[in-house]
């Protein structure tokens, strides 16, 4: 089972558990200890997750952090719960923010079980940021957070490539955050800002209380046409995928009338084989098949523009499998048995990767 096979597994079962994990012990069994083992991690290793780390700060001895991730025996992730019914956001990590002066870690996590904020130390070495760069909600989990998640386990973890990500994460949540509260209730100085581009006169009380409307509604209307353009733009992309489809569709049966869609079971062996490929990569059921006239085809999210490959079993003296490269066309690659299609893993492997960059 896959991570993503893992923490859909443990989203299912997490509103099940609410009513019995009003203890913080009861959330770490329940909830917190199958996260970390989805990151990969063996919870029932001490030198891969270490319960009860201790390390001691200062005057204080003996002070403990709920779990802590380790690697040839350090510490590169801690951990502190709270009950599952917690409002993190009136809770300050403060074990955290110790242990960070006195170990080798550079994440630290705050969770109820449900929420995790995750923490390190961008703005000074050694001292844990007072905002999270990452935060997530189990419930409410979409594809990017689940991708920003999978660099943190056991087999993708690299902290370099974590840092630059967490680094990026923060302050663009942090734009994002000024940019909301600015469309919602512009500052004097931002509306400031964009009349003294485009209006020559004094910038009286009475005109900026004017342009504070005037920006609000632009903003409101610049958002409105983007979002616009990019889902036409989306639906003319749909649509030209379609039509060429329809085309080949088409000619073949122009070509032979007797031509009509037939999916085989080797049609089918092949379609399973690659979802067993991908399976590790990405979630299975994201990988779909639409059999036409022409071929069999592969695609990620049942999506005509992002194929993954095609079939070409109908000949039945000879077999190819095709991969679509950046100009749309096809490079055939003949096969002798469908066997040979794990021979090529690591290009479908490829193949899904530019869909997810």
């Amino acid at each position: 089972m896959d991570f993503v096979d893992k923490i859909q597994e443990l989203i299912v079962k997490i509103p099940k558990q609410l009513e019995y994990t009003a203890t913080e012990e009861a959330t770490k069994n329940a909830l917190v200890m199958p996260f970390i083992n989805s990151l990969g991690y063996n919870v029932f290793d001490p030198t891969e997750v270490m319960p009860e780390f201790v390390a001691d700060v200062g005057t204080k001895k003996g002070e403990k952090v709920d779990y802590a991730i380790m690697r040839e025996g350090n510490p590169i992730m801690l951990i502190e719960c709270k009950s599952s019914g917690t409002n993190l956001d009136n809770v300050h990590a403060s074990q955290l923010f110790r242990y960070f002066s006195v170990t080798d870690s550079r994440i630290g996590v705050l969770t109820n079980g449900v929420i995790y904020k995750f923490y390190s130390d961008l703005e000074q070495t050694n001292k844990m940021d007072s905002k999270p760069f990452l935060e997530i909600d189990l419930l409410n989990l979409n594809e990017s957070q689940i991708n920003e998640i999978k660099k943190l386990t056991k087999s993708k973890f690299n902290l370099d490539e974590v840092m630059s990500s967490a680094s990026d994460l923060k302050y663009t949540k942090e734009i994002k955050k000024i940019l909301n509260d600015q469309l919602s209730n512009p500052d004097d100085d931002f509306v400031r800002f964009f009349a003294s581009q485009v209006y020559s006169g004094k910038l009286t009380q009475v005109v900026r209380e004017q342009f504070n409307g005037i920006v609000k509604k632009a903003f409101s209307q610049f958002i409105s046409d983007k979002i616009n353009d990019r889902l036409k733009f989306a639906m003319d992309q749909e649509a030209v995928a379609t039509i060429e489809v329809e085309e080949e569709e088409q000619e073949a049966v122009l070509s032979d009338p007797e031509n009509r869609i037939e999916t085989t079971e080797e049609e089918m062996e092949g379609y399973y084989i690659i979802k067993s490929i991908l399976r590790e990569f990405i979630d299975p059921a994201r990988i779909i098949y639409r059999d036409t006239i022409s071929y069999f085809g592969i695609l990620l999210d049942d999506n005509n523009r992002k194929p993954i490959c095609r079939l070409h079993f109908n000949n039945t003296n000879k077999k190819s499998i095709a991969f679509i490269d950046e100009n749309k066309k096809e490079n055939k690659v003949e096969i002798k048995d469908l066997n040979e299609i794990y021979k090529y893993s690591a290009r479908l492997k490829a193949t899904v990767e530019i869909y997810e960059d």
